[in-house]
């Protein structure tokens, strides 16, 4: 009674006019160039309270420990060390896009060994390397890590991921990326939900600030844009006024659910056609009840236990065959749907069976 309420509630909610809202272009697209590169290194993290990797499960520690150790003048060549407050780790970051030598940017450290915790640590000197094999920054710090776990001889507690952490700006900008944004003729934007509509929107919009045709819609997620034809200083002075310009999104209906946690949720455009459904459950009980027999006191014989077993099969009631008109808004989908009484996860069963038999007049995706 109690999910059915909720259930109410929400469709009232729903029920509510849906107002269209203006979005800011930049928003909706990405702009071509305008964009990060990912970095990754492979370093050392030093200090841990004895929860670090074990050398024999993980040679690489070992090796990369070495060469830190021979490079900083201290040969250990056929030595044999086994601490256990060292880690090897990968570090990964995003270079943004204009950065400049001397910034600095965040770093995520995470263990690739049979390392316990990072709490605590500090990452070494670790060059980040990007796609193209030039290290672009240098990593180091003490390292935040939101994860806790503490074990005893008979039990074990972890709390978040205690082998993986971050290093807020831990690593400066060593090398820029070489592009040179001032010398571009032309810019294209790429939307991010690609729809034609939505791009005819962004064409018009564009158009109609600079006063002449200066953007173009070339597909669904590309809208080309002529810097010269703006007769502004820069690009970056195009993109500066055009970023902020509002139009308002179209895109397609969508019914999106999510089987693990229950969760529905539906776009304002969805449609369903007129339908009847019927739904029912059917549950199988199985209970063991063994029971023990005894022999009397003195009497030849032995205990032994018989089995007992109960089967039951129970056929609920379900909904009937229940008629869900034709829907002309969400408000009134939502509302038919609850009208049936189901749970959440009866529901996404009940959407899949609309769906497949062509009354869902919407995109159906399952997470």
């Amino acid at each position: 009674m109690m999910l059915r309420a909720v259930l109410l509630g929400f469709a009232a909610v729903l029920a509510l006019p849906v107002q269209a809202q203006s979005i800011r272009i930049k928003d909706l697209v990405e702009f071509d160039g305008v964009r990060g590169n990912d970095l990754v290194g492979y370093g050392l993290v030093v200090g841990l309270n004895g929860t670090g990797d074990g050398l024999r499960n993980s040679p690489f520690t070992a090796e990369i420990m070495s060469n830190l150790l021979e490079r900083l003048g201290v040969n250990v060549s056929g030595e044999q060390f086994q601490p256990k407050n060292v880690a090897a780790v990968f570090v990964t970051g995003t270079l943004p896009p204009f950065s400049r030598a001397g910034g600095r940017i965040d770093v995520t450290v995470s263990a690739i060994g049979d390392a316990k915790s990072l709490l605590g640590g500090t990452l070494v000197m670790t060059p980040l390397n990007g796609a193209d094999g030039q290290i672009y920054a240098v990593a180091q710090g003490t390292i935040i890590s939101g994860g806790v776990s503490a074990e005893g001889q008979g039990s074990k507690v972890t709390q978040g991921v205690p082998t993986a952490g971050t290093i807020p700006a831990g690593a400066h900008v060593e090398r820029e990326v070489q592009f040179d944004f001032s010398q571009m003729h032309s810019v294209r934007l790429a939307l991010r939900s690609p729809d034609f509509t939505t791009a005819g929107r962004i064409e018009a919009a564009i158009n109609s600030a600079f006063g002449g045709k200066v953007a173009v819609m070339q597909d669904a997620g590309t809208v080309s844009l002529n810097i010269d034809a703006t007769h502004m200083s820069s690009p970056a002075h195009v993109i500066a006024k055009l970023e902020n310009l509002t139009v308002e999104p179209q895109t397609r209906a969508r019914v999106v659910v999510d089987q693990r946690s229950g969760t529905i949720v539906m776009d304002d455009d969805v449609r369903i056609s007129h339908v009847a459904i019927a739904q029912g459950n059917l549950t199988l009980r199985v209970d063991e009840m063994p029971q023990v027999s005894q022999p009397n006191p003195f009497a030849a014989g032995e205990t032994i236990v018989v089995p007992r077993t109960n089967a039951e099969i129970q056929n609920a009631p379900g909904t009937g065959l229940a008629e869900v008109q034709g829907g002309a808004n969400l408000s009134q989908v939502v509302a038919g749907l609850n009208a049936l009484g189901v749970a959440p996860h009866d529901m996404i069963d009940i959407l899949k069976s609309i769906n497949a038999a062509g009354a869902l007049h919407a995109e159906f995706l399952v997470n």
